[in-house]
Formats: C-alpha cells, structure tokens, sequence
C-alpha cells in the first residue's frame, strides 16, 4: 500500500489554521496538543516535506502546506458529507455562523430559527479569528460588534450594554476595580473610558479570555464589569444602575465570498428583528 492521508491527521491540520495555532487546535478537537502535533507530523512524514513552522510565538504554513490544507478541506468535505449520506441519510445543507461572546444567547436562537432548512453550525471566537475565518471561506457569515472589526460589515443593530457586580458588592471609597475581556475589547476600552469620565480612577482587576470568566469573577466580588444585556440577570449578580450608562454596541455581519445571498439574507433580517426588540 502506498502513503496514505489519515482522516484524523487532516483535520488536526484544519483545527490548526482554522484555530490559530496547536493549543487552540487541541482544544477544539478535545485531545491532547501532543496528540495534534503527532497528527501534524505523521503527514508531514507522508508528502516528505514540513507542512508548518514557527515563526517566533506564531505557527504558520509553509508553501507546502498551504497546499495540503486546501486538500485536507476537500478530502474532509467529501469524507464528512458521505458519511452523512449512509449514516442520516439525505443532508440538509450546511452553514457555519460565527459570533462573539457577547449576546450569543440572544443571536443563536435567532439565526437557528432563521434558517430552518439548513444544518446551521455555530464558531463563538475573537472577532479578529472569526474575520480571519471569513476571508479563508471556513465561516460562511459571521456577526460580531462593529468597533472590534477593521472590516467593512452590514449593520444589523445595536446591543444594550449594562454594568454588573455581585450581589451585596459595595462601591470603593477609592480607584473601582474593573472585570473585563482581555484586549483587544470594545467594551473594556468603554468601560474604563466611562468611569474614568465620571471620575471614579477605574483599573482592570481581573481579565479574562472569555465571557464566562469575567462572570465568575464579577461573582466572586472582584469589581464591576460592562457587558451585554442579559436576558435574566446572571446568578449572583445584579445591575448597577447608578454607573454612568454606556450607549449600546453596534453589531454587524460579513459574508463570505460565495456565500448563498439568501442565507445572508435570513441572517440579517433576524438580526435586525432580535436586535430591535432589544434586551428589556
């Protein structure tokens, strides 16, 4: 038998450019980094040739790989969609969505719901990932605020934004401690630009790569943090509505090249609709 390339190699590959790097990659794919790295180089073994290398802290494909990623991508497809065919039997088509963080409880159900003919698969990541994933093609539309982005998108509306802190969690005589997304972060930069304007010397307590963890922290009784209107608010916190109001974050939506207009439509009418009804 002669070389061969192995289904779960390829899409270690994929996870790799498609995440940014070996760490992120494993963590999608729920396995070790050691184990995608073993992926990595069994098909570097293969063609004879590297496939990535570093370049300081960064991962990059080589020329090579580059071209082995674009075969990895088709041989997924075909390898994915028969597998759906003899398992499920005739497929839905299927349509990536990528949002941030930031109201994905609101936005999922909403675009689900827009698309009931289709097999709607979700990517919540930084919307610096989530443009880079557009312009590869792997994301066929992705929603995101319009200040985090330096790329032209369509606005859908706005997202009511509102400060938390955990319950029974009392003001500063001093500087007030601030919870927020690691930068870069819109609403970090308003945040301290907020407080600051009001006087009250804000400083970052605690950041977080995630959502979640700047809502454990708020809980924990570590300071305030500005985030996206909840639907409920969270357990254990409650609104503070004596913090100077934040005006609300515009959202917008990018396509990619390609993408099916009527999908992008659907898309973008929902997001107008759930996004004008607001949070309240």
């Amino acid at each position: 038998m002669g070389p061969v390339l192995d289904i779960l190699a390829l899409r270690s590959l994929v996870a790799v450019a498609d995440c940014g790097g070996f760490h992120r990659a494993a963590e999608a794919l729920r396995v070790s980094q050691s184990a995608v790295s073993q992926h990595v180089r069994r098909l570097e073994k293969v063609i004879g040739r590297p496939v990535v290398e570093r370049q300081g802290r960064a991962t990059v494909f080589t020329p090579d790989g580059q071209s082995l990623l674009a075969e990895a991508r088709r041989v997924l497809a075909a390898h994915d969609a028969a597998l759906r065919r003899l398992l499920v039997g005739p497929e839905r088509p299927a349509v990536t969505v990528g949002t941030t963080e930031h109201a994905a409880d609101l936005l999922l159900p909403a675009i689900t719901a827009a698309l009931p003919g289709h097999q709607v698969r979700f990517r919540i990541d930084r919307t610096r990932r989530l443009d880079a994933a557009v312009d590869r093609g792997s994301l066929d539309v992705a929603v995101h605020l319009s200040e985090a982005s330096a790329a032209d998108g369509v606005p859908v509306g706005s997202l009511p934004l509102t400060w938390y802190a955990a319950t029974g969690w009392e003001s500063p005589a001093g500087p007030w401690p601030v919870v927020a997304i690691e930068e870069p972060c819109v609403l970090r930069r308003r945040a301290l630009t907020a407080l600051t304007t009001r006087g009250l010397d804000p400083y970052v307590v605690c950041d977080s790569g995630y959502v979640a963890g700047v809502l454990e922290a708020v809980r924990s009784g570590l300071g305030v943090a500005l985030m996206a209107t909840a639907a409920t608010t969270p357990d254990g916190l409650r609104e503070r509505d004596d913090l100077p109001a934040v005006p609300p974050a515009a959202m917008s939506l990018r396509a990619r090249s390609g993408a099916d207009p009527q999908v992008v439509a659907s898309v973008t009418e929902a997001l107008h609709a759930v996004l004008a009804q607001g949070r309240r």
